[in-house]
């Protein structure tokens, strides 16, 4: 059995391709962190990562996301897609779940370079997994969440169906802040008018459903 069978697995959309994280993409993603995530006012993320000193911003991404990749079991995993556009990567969509064979729940999260921003790029990627999990995976529902004050975000959960499922309270910078809790089910998702292409799935659902 191959060790890594993720290093394989593919999911196309008219724009992108989304793979799960490997180290050379690593490095493309830090260097698109290191361009800008976001305006320098705003903080969209829960964990303030974009505030490092910029010798450190890279070091970080490349450690987290060597740290989740380690630590994935069946019971408890992310697989953070690398989202390239004409063979370069602009960010990262992530799918989570944890006791995903008894749940069958994931939730999400991303984010995209900011010169990528407003393009639809945000939707597409989304959509790719939910695809991915609902109709490959066989997940129920998917959670998000977003800042209140993030458009951008929110929007394209409107788009594909979310409905907001609470809020909770988070500190950013210093400051209490209200995130919006979204859910949305199978039969809710709004699809695209597109069909997700996946290669190099078969190795991967023991890892992913059981």
């Amino acid at each position: 059995m191959d060790p890594w069978p993720f290093r394989h697995l593919v999911l196309r959309t008219p724009r992108l391709e989304l793979r799960p994280d490997d180290d050379s993409g690593l490095l493309e993603l830090a260097e698109e962190a290191h361009r800008g995530v976001h305006p320098p006012e705003e903080m969209p993320f829960g964990i303030a990562w974009t505030d490092a000193p910029p010798e450190d911003l890279g070091r970080n991404v490349l450690q987290f996301y060597w740290r989740v990749r380690a630590t994935l079991t069946p019971a408890d995993w992310t697989l953070n897609f690398l989202v390239r556009l004409d063979g370069r990567v602009i960010g990262t969509q992530g799918l989570t779940a944890r006791d995903f064979a008894i749940g069958r729940e994931v939730s999400t999260g991303s984010w995209i370079g900011l010169r990528h921003q407003g393009k639809g790029y945000g939707t597409e990627m989304r959509a790719a997994v939910l695809l991915f999990a609902f109709d490959h995976l066989g997940a129920a529902q998917a959670r998000s969440s977003a800042h209140i004050g993030n458009p951008k975000s929110n929007g394209v959960s409107r788009k594909l169906g979310y409905v907001q499922d609470g809020t909770e309270l988070l500190v950013r910078r210093g400051k209490a802040t209200e995130d919006v809790r979204l859910l949305v089910t199978r039969d809710r998702f709004v699809r695209p008018d597109w069909e997700l292409d996946v290669t190099g799935i078969t190795e991967c659902l023991d890892l992913l459903t059981t």
